[in-house]
């Protein structure tokens, strides 16, 4: 009972931080994407594949992925709780297939190959936000959570897709299923207890992450200083080893017993 009191007050401050969120994009005009995203500062052609880098280092995503996925089916049932079990293969299933849709974007980069680029990224964003609830916070919240927060991920990537269709695109819904999980996921980690030891584990993966979307704003910088790698390109490569620390994670961690 002293624990489900301390309990309340942390849970009252994640919500009401959802809620101010939600409130607040809907307090901001809409925003369309700009058509100068697509334009990469990697426009060089190797083997006669387009943007060559953009797309190569997609590759790390799919062998993470892989990897992560048959340490799975070979079954860590000290290192993972059983009804996060589907969170751990949808989290690792998209980022698996992040590969071949950001590789695609990559050859042919404009509004509608994005769309196959975002949907791996959201099913893995969502999917993660459901383990870190479930292993944090409530094993039970964290498995109800997983699909109607792949649902709502897929869905703010629809509304945009159709809106931007119809020459009124909003991203609005799209940035918060992106960014406020940046947001609540530390807060997690910071004010609840684990279920696991390794919490350095997640710390590395959102500190690659938010690494890797600072090399993302440097492409054209960085493309200069370390041709021919992109900063695009290096953010893969971040992104990627970031899933990794998560992998590495689940095969050296060990459960935690609560009184």
């Amino acid at each position: 009972m002293k624990t489900e009191r301390h309990r309340t007050p942390k849970l009252a401050l994640l919500l009401g931080i959802i809620a101010l969120a939600v409130i607040g994009m809907f307090l901001v005009p809409a925003v369309p994407q700009d058509p100068a995203y697509h334009e990469f500062a990697d426009r060089s052609r190797w083997f006669g594949v387009p943007h060559f880098w953009n797309v190569a280092t997609n590759l790390l995503f799919l062998l993470v992925g892989l990897a992560a996925l048959r340490e799975l089916v070979r079954g860590v049932p000290d290192r993972t709780l059983p009804e996060l079990r589907a969170s751990y293969f949808a989290f690792f299933i998209g980022i698996v297939l992040i590969g071949p849709g950001s590789a695609y974007y990559h050859l042919d980069p404009n509004n509608t190959t994005l769309v196959w680029d975002r949907l791996p990224m959201t099913v893995a964003f969502m999917a993660f936000v459901s383990i870190i609830v479930g292993e944090y916070i409530s094993r039970q919240a964290g498995q109800k959570l997983l699909w109607p927060l792949i649902l709502v991920g897929i869905a703010s990537i629809i509304y945009w897709h159709v809106t931007e269709q119809s020459g009124q695109g909003d991203l609005r819904p799209y940035g918060l299923v992106q960014f406020l999980p940046m947001l609540l996921i530390p807060l997690i980690l910071l004010l609840f207890s684990p279920s696991f030891t390794g919490t350095g584990y997640i710390w590395a993966l959102l500190g690659f992450y938010l690494v890797a979307k600072l090399a993302e704003l440097l492409d054209e910088t960085i493309f200069q200083v370390m041709y021919p790698i992109s900063g695009h390109a290096l953010k893969h490569v971040l992104a990627a080893t970031g899933a990794y620390c998560f992998l590495l994670g689940l095969r050296k961690r060990k459960p935690i017993r609560r009184e």
